[in-house]
């Protein structure tokens, strides 16, 4: 990652969900500001490169960033029934969902490294989107920073719940970093709770889900964000029942498909690579 600048892969998947606004039907996830934060020409530059896009890799992988966001804010919706109004995206990047924000009384908190978060306000600024009172940047250089001195700095209250998004951001880091941060989350009050992604091990999935994982691993390592950590289902499960958390849906294919890409014809469909996680708080921390 280039100072003052977000990752390769941050502006890939931001790609990829503007992509979808303009390439596939119907739209599993509507994000009108998708095209708009990457600045002018972005349509073009895209309709430019549909052959690439319109590949069989990069069409799971748009499925698999188009399903994550969207199982997020559709969990994310039932906890605000629920009551939650504080509202974390980790590793935000060129997350959208702050200025589309349709819960009045929600209050986002954009976890970034604070030279990211400068880009990134600089690029809304040019795209004439300007950030609404409900959002708050918690810059976190994590060299120097935790993430709760980085949240409390930008007004984030730890006596009440947060539902918390972490999204293609667990499978760069190392095993003890992933849990440092679920930790963290683990000791906000109960009824908080976490969507978050993970990759399975290489050596359980198919031999064509590994030759994909291969693909998308190499093209990560050479962009110098290689893949470090992997889980299975169980095992995840494990470890998170004995951070604090008791309420677990993990989610794939067999359930993501049926339920955002039925009765399609464009091959838009998620593979078995990847894994959602909700985990909610259920106990006060130890």
């Amino acid at each position: 990652m280039h100072p003052g600048r977000p990752s390769r892969t941050a502006l890939a998947v931001a790609g990829l969900r503007a992509a979808h606004q303009i390439m596939d039907g119907p739209v599993v996830f509507d994000d009108p500001v998708a095209l708009p934060i990457l600045g002018p020409g972005a349509e073009a530059r895209i309709r430019s490169d549909e052959a690439r896009l319109r590949t069989p890799t990069v069409r799971f992988l748009r499925a698999s960033v188009v399903a994550r966001s969207r199982f997020a804010e559709d969990t994310l919706a039932t906890a605000i029934a629920d009551g939650v109004r504080q509202y974390v995206v980790l590793g935000a990047g060129l997350d959208t969902f702050a200025y589309r924000n349709p819960y009045a009384d929600l209050r986002v908190f954009e976890v970034d490294h604070p030279a990211t978060q400068a880009w990134k306000r600089d690029t809304l600024a040019t795209a004439g989107i300007l950030p609404p009172s409900s959002v708050a940047y918690a810059g976190v250089d994590f060299e120097r920073d935790t993430l709760a001195e980085g949240l409390a700095r930008a007004g984030f209250d730890r006596s009440r719940p947060a539902f918390v998004a972490w999204l293609g951001v667990a499978i760069y880091l190392t095993r003890d970093a992933i849990l440092d941060t679920l930790r963290a989350i683990a000791a906000l009050p109960i009824g908080s709770a976490i969507v978050f992604d993970y990759s399975l091990p290489p050596d359980t999935l198919s031999e064509g889900q590994r030759a994909a994982f291969q693909a998308m691993a190499d093209r990560a390592a050479a962009e110098g964000e290689p893949w470090r950590s992997f889980f299975t289902p169980d095992a995840l499960a494990a470890d998170l029942r004995g951070l604090g958390f008791g309420v677990l849906e993990d989610v794939g294919p067999v359930e993501l498909n049926p339920r955002y890409f039925a009765g399609r014809t464009d091959g838009l469909v998620l593979g078995g690579i990847s894994r959602l996680m909700h985990a909610a708080v259920t106990r006060p921390p130890p």
